[in-house]
């Protein structure tokens, strides 16, 4: 998930290449939601066996409330740090 800032717009989306495909947004490279609302820092990713898992939870995950999506975020990372830095190590 992309934030735009500590509990503000957030994106989920799914990809194949995390590192790539968050510096296309922090670069504003994608056009739509995530340039129009600023929405650039890596605040919660998961880790998936194969693209049909990864789909199917990114579907699960945008039918939630927008609460549910926060308390997310907050368990895994409370500060809403962008990971980025730590994604591309």
């Amino acid at each position: 998930m992309l934030a735009s800032h500590r509990y503000g717009t957030i994106y989920t989306g799914v990809t194949s290449d995390l590192i790539k495909r968050t510096w296309q947004h922090k670069e504003g490279f994608v056009e739509g939601f995530t340039k129009e609302y600023a929405v650039k820092h890596l605040v919660w990713y998961e880790q998936h066996e194969n693209v049909l898992s990864a789909i199917a939870r990114e579907k699960q995950i945008k039918k939630w409330n927008r609460a549910w999506k926060i308390k997310l975020i907050q368990e895994g990372n409370p500060q809403w740090r962008d990971l980025y830095r730590v994604v591309v190590g």
